[in-house]
């Protein structure tokens, strides 16, 4: 019992034990903070780079072979789509057909073209990457609905950024602003950054020309769309270079040559069938001449990104790594103040040990200033770094809007807001290994304490 006591004691009756109680404070409350962001960061860039791939993606070779079996993978995906719903362990197919392709605004703002076609700057040209789907199919295998009910970002003005689209449902449905003249136009759905951009409204018509390579020959293709409406994924650059439209107007827009280039797939448990889903399909669809029977012709979403996600994750572990320090430092300051304090309480130990003290319970009694620092300060580290790890977003934007601080540039990232996920087994473990840095730095002093001479520490002054 006195030990308890005598160590609380010691304990407040020094001012100096705050300096270790907020060293471990910091440290704590820094690790869970950033490591908080790094999770979150991981967590949205796996997400992000997922974007609209699903869970695994398949991409056929259909260029001819120049020597073997003479076969050539079919052009049409009706037959790849076949087998795949077969599988029972596929929830959603949905194919795509990816193009790049140039789009600028006709009508009173087609000046726009003429000043991002003669930029300087590669990244204002009105490039755009072509993305023909089958929307049914790709709200069962993707995040497209999501992205189409999103509410729009405000501007600085607080004005939208976009429109979003008027029925998702069918979001190629004609807009209520189009005054269709002649024979209907196909619509497009554009990305929210490239929206704002290039100044589009919804309803009004844009032309989109690309080039469809063919035998001895290129040809140009053009035609004119109506935006429909506006989708918002949350990464910055998908939003600011991506067109939706319906699969068959893109694959009329390219001379009817190319119907499809890649099939993505939704599993029903990707953590448990991925592995065994994208083996058989490497083997049986390459049996069946769907694939070439190249490794990367079938791939997971990870394995798409495995070099990003790779280092991500290596960024985060050596955050944790370097952040780990600020323990080591703390650890060094209970050190000095447990060694202070055992050589000021040395006439203390003498009248304990004459009390009949063991040194085991000397021991445990410096050891324990030592866990009362580490119990405060890791408590307090704790509540603060959550806290601020949960509301670390509006907190910056506050700093923004109300002193100009910009800590986190939106215009950079893949995101547009400060990701974070507490974890809490990464919060268990921060705290543990606290208490554990604490405990053992403190040992040192607590033994020298515990084989202390009880008679010299009687005649010391």
């Amino acid at each position: 019992m006195y030990r308890s006591f005598l160590s609380w004691r010691y304990l407040v009756s020094r001012r100096t034990n705050l300096i270790g109680i907020t060293g471990i404070f910091v440290a704590v409350g820094a690790l869970i903070l950033i490591l908080s962001i790094m999770t979150g960061f991981l967590d949205e860039a796996r997400a992000q780079v997922r974007g609209s791939m699903s869970d695994m993606l398949v991409s056929p070779i259909t260029l001819p072979r120049k020597a073997g079996d003479g076969r050539v993978v079919p052009r049409t995906p009706d037959r790849l789509l076949e087998v795949l719903a077969a599988d029972d362990r596929i929830e959603g197919i949905a194919p795509h057909l990816s193009w790049a392709g140039m789009l600028t605004p006709t009508g009173r703002d087609s000046n726009l073209a003429t000043v991002f076609l003669g930029s300087s700057q590669v990244g204002d040209l009105p490039l755009v990457q072509l993305v023909g789907i089958d929307h049914e199919l790709e709200f069962a295998a993707t995040e497209l609905r999501e992205a189409l009910t999103v509410e729009p970002t405000l501007d600085k003005l607080g004005s939208p950024k976009g429109r979003r689209v008027e029925n998702p449902d069918d979001p190629f449905a004609d807009p209520p602003e189009y005054r269709r003249r002649g024979a209907p136009k196909p619509v497009v759905l554009v990305g929210e950054q490239l929206y704002h951009r290039m100044q589009l409204q919804r309803g009004q018509l844009v032309e989109i020309a690309t080039i469809v390579p063919g035998e001895g020959e290129t040809a140009t293709n053009n035609g004119k769309f109506v935006v429909g409406g506006t989708f918002r994924s949350g990464a910055n650059e998908l939003d600011g270079e991506r067109v939706y439209m319906d699969r068959a107007a893109l694959t009329d827009l390219l001379g009817g040559v190319h119907e499809y280039s890649e099939v993505l797939i939704q599993l029903k448990d990707y953590d448990r069938d991925a592995v065994a889903v994208r083996d058989e399909l490497r083997h049986s669809l390459a049996l069946l001449g769907l694939v070439r029977g190249h490794p990367n012709e079938v791939r997971t979403w990870e394995e798409f990104n495995q070099t990003l996600l790779g280092a991500i994750e290596n960024e985060r572990s050596l955050m944790g790594i370097m952040l780990s320090l600020v323990l080591v430092v703390a650890g060094f300051c209970i050190f000095a103040i447990l060694s202070m304090m055992v050589i000021e309480k040395k006439r203390d130990i003498g009248i304990l040990t004459a009390l009949g003290a063991t040194r085991g319970g000397v021991l445990v009694m410096f050891l324990m200033v030592a866990f009362w620092d580490a119990l405060v300060g890791t408590i307090l580290g704790t509540i603060v770094g959550v806290w601020l790890a949960v509301r670390v977003d509006p907190i910056e934007r506050w700093l923004s809007e109300n002193f100009g601080i910009e800590i986190f540039n939106r215009d950079v990232y893949l995101f547009d807001h400060i990701p974070s996920r507490v974890d809490p087994i990464a919060v268990a473990m921060i705290v543990v290994g606290a208490f554990l840095c604490t405990l053992l730095f403190a040992a040192i002093p607590a033994w020298n304490a515990a084989r202390t001479d009880p008679l010299q520490a009687l005649r010391y002054e």
